[in-house]
């Protein structure tokens, strides 16, 4: 591995760059940009799966997305999906300049909230052959809400982020809530929620647990992917569960994608939603079984 930089509408963002075993640098390989869930760093849960996969033979892609981590960009801890499917992109063009990358064979693997940028980015970008999507989240206007607070919850976070959002042109400040919380309703992710919790896990010194932008909830609220799946045109691969994030708006969005370049894989299990869904993050066989699937994928479909 090593750490590299590239720019993204004129931001530096930060990168580690990983390689398969006996690597030669006179061979060209496939290539997969690695993105992990909302808030989140490289050294997460995008960083351990870009590294399993290069391990099975792709050069792979985890970066910081502006506004986090090592990467420039302010409003700092702002969430937005459509800069971060930008930021994709963007990476695709990285992968693109470097010589051992084969630039007709780049794939996009994403978890959770980085399974939802990824799609998208892949219905914008085609150079974005082939997608993997793990514990995928994915939303609509009435999802938020089950979330959220219910109609009441969700406008109470999209005014509050308006009003965010003039603070900070007006005056450079930017209002936090905390990221996870067991204490505090008006955190980014209110509960028990072991992984962002646990210093073993994602609970690491890059990551901040303090700090989520509240103008992130208008971006956040009012973003809809769903009606992007018809014009999916990469080969996708989706793994889910019965016990991650709304299921049933991943096998809605599968089903809306129109061509049979696809594959939904259910995996079994005993935990309710949406328990499962931090297994996908770093536990096993989560972990290992989607890195199996995903590199099978790749390797059929990157060709």
């Amino acid at each position: 591995m090593k750490k590299v930089k590239f720019k993204s509408d004129g931001h530096t963002l930060i990168g580690h760059l990983f390689f398969p075993p006996n690597f030669k640098e006179d061979k060209k390989y496939p290539a997969i940009v690695v993105s992990g869930s909302w808030t989140t760093v490289k050294e997460q849960m995008a960083g351990l799966y870009a590294k399993k996969i290069a391990n099975e033979g792709f050069i792979t892609l985890a970066f910081d997305f502006r506004n986090y981590g090592e990467s420039e960009g302010t409003p700092r801890f702002y969430e937005s999906p459509k800069l971060k499917i930008e930021d994709i992109k963007n990476a695709v063009s990285y992968l693109e300049s470097i010589s051992e990358v084969d630039s007709n064979k780049i794939g996009a693997f994403g978890v959770c909230a980085g399974s939802m940028y990824t799609l998208m980015a892949a219905t914008e970008d085609k150079r974005i052959k082939s997608v993997v999507t793990v514990a995928s989240w994915l939303h609509n206007s009435e999802a938020v809400k089950l979330f959220y607070g219910g109609d009441q919850g969700v406008q109470s976070k999209i005014n509050a982020a308006k009003q965010a959002k003039i603070k900070f042109n007006e005056s450079g400040e930017v209002d936090y809530v905390p990221s996870i919380s067991i204490d505090d309703p008006n955190a980014a992710m209110f509960g028990p929620f072991d992984y962002y919790l646990n210093p073993d896990r994602g609970a690491i010194p890059e990551w901040s647990a303090d700090k989520f932008a509240v103008m992130s909830w208008e971006d956040w609220l009012t973003f809809d992917p769903m009606p992007y799946a018809k014009n999916l045109n990469s080969h996708t691969l989706m793994i889910h569960s019965d016990g991650a994030v709304l299921p049933d708006f991943t096998k809605k969005f599968f089903n809306d994608i129109p061509h049979n370049n696809k594959r939904l894989h259910w995996i079994s299990t005993e935990l309710p939603s949406p328990y499962h869904q931090f297994s996908f993050y770093d536990q096993e066989p989560e972990v290992s079984d989607s890195v199996k699937l995903a590199s099978e994928w790749f390797s059929s479909k990157l060709k």
